[in-house]
Formats: structure tokens, C-alpha cells, sequence
């Protein structure tokens, strides 16, 4: 049973110390691999943006983020690609971005593909790592992390792209803040009453999920919620399309507003719907936000908005997906997890 009495209680705050202190870091993280990078990054500047590749093709775990970001703007085709290797048609025209993953075995032979086929390749990997080693050639440009954080690598990343002419600006310090505040505002420290993580988690601790966000960053974000509340609950959790969330709320089964949830407890567990917003106002997200809440409004369904709306489109990600993962930390310590 969630014990929302545990979001509050030192005992229970102080067993998921370890798990807080990672996502209080966050912040720190995207600091210092940014700052490790910044000398291989400024050596970019202006190299290359003559001279663009064919495409761009991206491999890691920070591969489908950097597309969310950049194939809307990206000035040459943009792939992520899951692997093994790298698509067949990649070549010596086309510029290879791996983001690091050491234990990785797609990631590594992403790498070893690139080398064998002479293509230019950033790899943002620690400078000591099996996976630098493999990528060593007149090719490769190494952007030296050392945190293994998927958003911090992200973010070195796109400050390479940014400097090649390839990505639209990125300001690493502003992720950060954004994380920070985030940081500071879900903080265990803070008490029920004022820690919007803790209230949405008690929201949704009796609740199946259903989340939906609006653009493609919204609705990656979206998805690491639903993922880290079905670790966190071992319940379902869902991130879908708009039409997709409608139907299933159309169909739920209407809730009683006065019944007693002791004496008649629900024959089945609720739905609860959480939009996620990131400030875009885009005639396609307010049309499929409203469907959205009007369907949960005719069928009884609760909702619930959470918006990030300062700083640029990542810090906006970064901002609502830490929100998520402090929610999901939340859902764990109430269920006694």
C-alpha cells in the first residue's frame, strides 16, 4: 500500500539517499562533462562548415535525444541508429556521432564500423576507455567525458554539432540551471505541501499513468516517465499518442466521485492522466491537448498538467524528465520500495 505519511518521514528519506543524490546531480554532471569537452569542442569551431557531411548518422544511448533535437533542423539527413554497426550506405561522406557507452557492444561496434570505413567520427566517451581506444584514427575527434550521464554526453554532443554548423545553438549552463532548480524544487527537504514531485506521485500512486506530451520532446519525455514509474510501481504506465490515450479513456470505466474506497473499493485500477508540457504553443498541440482532456473530463478521469517553460527546447526536456524521474523516486519510497 502507498503510505504518502513515507514522502515526509526521515527513516524512509533516508533509505532512498543514494537514488536523491544521483538526481540531485544531475546538474553537476552536464557541468563538468561539458567543461572536460569544452577544449575538443572549440577546436571545431568553424572547421567543417564549408564542407558538410553527406549525413549524419548517430549511435549510443543518446541517439534518439540528439534526433528529437536535431532532424527538425538539422541542415543534411539525420539517422539514429539502433545498430549493430552502421547502416550499409555510410561512408567516408558522412559524419558518425557515438555517444559513449564503454560496456556497450552496439555502441563499440558503431565505432569499429566507422574507423574500417574511414567515415569522420565524434565520439564523447572517457578518454581512457576500451571504446576511445577503438575509435583512435586520424579521423576521430574525442570529446573526453568522464560522468557516463546519457543527458550530459547529449548535450557535449550537440555542442560539437553546434560548432560544425549542424545543430542549432545549445547552452550547456542552462541545461544545468534547469536541472538544478528542478533540483532544488522536488528536493526530499521539501514537505508534501510544496514539492510538486511528491504531490503527483501521490496522484498517481493509486492510478495507471497515462502521459502525453505534445511535441517530440515532450512526448520523449513522456516515455521516461512512463518507464521509470513501471520501475518504480511495477505497475503498467503508458506514453502514447494523443489518439491512442483518448480512446483508452473513452473506454474507462467512469469513476464514482462519492464512493467510499475502503467500504467499495474500484473493481479495477483508475487511469490518471498527466500532460506534459514544454511551453511550444503550436496550434497541433493545443487542439490534441484539449481532445485529450476533454475525453478525461466526460469519462471521470483525474488530470493533471506539468510544465517546464523556461530555457531553450533541451533544458525544457531535461527539466520535465527529472521531474519524472523525482516522481518515480516518490512512488518507491511510498510504496516502501
Amino acid at each position: 500500500m502507498f503510505d504518502d505519511g513515507r514522502l515526509d518521514d526521515d527513516q524512509a528519506l533516508a533509505r532512498a539517499d543514494a537514488g536523491m543524490r544521483e538526481l540531485a546531480g544531475s546538474g553537476a554532471r552536464v557541468r563538468v562533462d561539458a567543461h572536460a569537452a569544452g577544449e575538443a569542442i572549440a577546436a571545431l569551431s568553424g572547421a567543417g562548415r564549408d564542407e558538410r557531411p553527406r549525413a549524419v548518422v548517430a549511435a549510443g544511448p543518446g541517439a534518439r535525444l540528439l534526433r528529437a533535437v536535431l532532424e527538425p533542423v538539422c541542415p543534411v539527413p539525420f539517422v539514429a541508429w539502433p545498430g549493430p554497426g552502421l547502416p550499409g550506405w555510410t561512408g567516408s561522406l558522412d559524419l558518425v556521432v557515438v555517444t559513449g557507452a564503454p560496456d556497450g557492444a552496439a555502441a563499440q561496434l558503431a565505432v569499429t564500423d566507422a574507423v574500417r570505413r574511414g567515415c569522420p567520427l565524434i565520439l564523447v566517451a572517457s578518454a581512457g576507455s576500451p571504446l576511445a581506444e577503438l575509435g583512435a584514427s586520424r579521423w576521430t575527434t574525442l570529446l573526453p567525458t568522464s560522468t557516463g550521464d546519457v543527458l550530459a554526453t547529449t548535450v557535449v554532443a550537440l555542442e560539437a554539432l553546434e560548432a560544425l554548423g549542424l545543430a542549432p545553438p545549445v547552452d550547456a549552463d542552462e541545461v544545468a540551471r534547469t536541472l538544478d532548480d528542478v533540483a532544488v524544487a522536488c528536493s526530499p527537504f521539501r514537505d508534501l505541501g510544496s514539492n510538486r514531485a511528491k504531490q503527483v506521485a501521490t496522484a498517481l500512486a493509486d492510478a495507471t499513468p497515462l502521459l502525453w506530451g505534445g511535441t517530440v520532446l515532450a512526448a520523449r519525455s513522456a516515455r521516461r516517465w512512463a518507464e521509470g514509474l513501471r520501475r518504480a510501481a511495477g505497475r503498467p504506465a503508458l506514453a502514447a499518442e494523443s489518439s491512442d490515450l483518448a480512446a483508452l479513456l473513452e473506454s474507462s470505466t467512469p469513476r464514482d466521485v462519492f464512493a467510499d474506497p475502503y467500504e467499495d473499493p474500484p473493481a479495477d485500477v483508475q487511469p490518471y492522466l498527466v500532460v506534459l508540457d514544454d511551453g511550444v504553443d503550436a496550434a497541433r498541440v493545443r487542439v490534441e491537448n484539449g481532445e485529450l482532456v476533454a475525453a478525461a473530463e466526460r469519462s471521470g478521469v483525474r488530470h493533471d498538467r506539468v510544465a517546464a517553460l523556461e530555457g531553450g527546447p533541451l533544458a525544457r526536456y531535461a527539466g520535465l524528465t527529472l521531474t519524472g524521474q523525482y516522481v518515480a523516486a516518490y512512488v518507491g519510497i511510498g510504496l516502501g520500495r
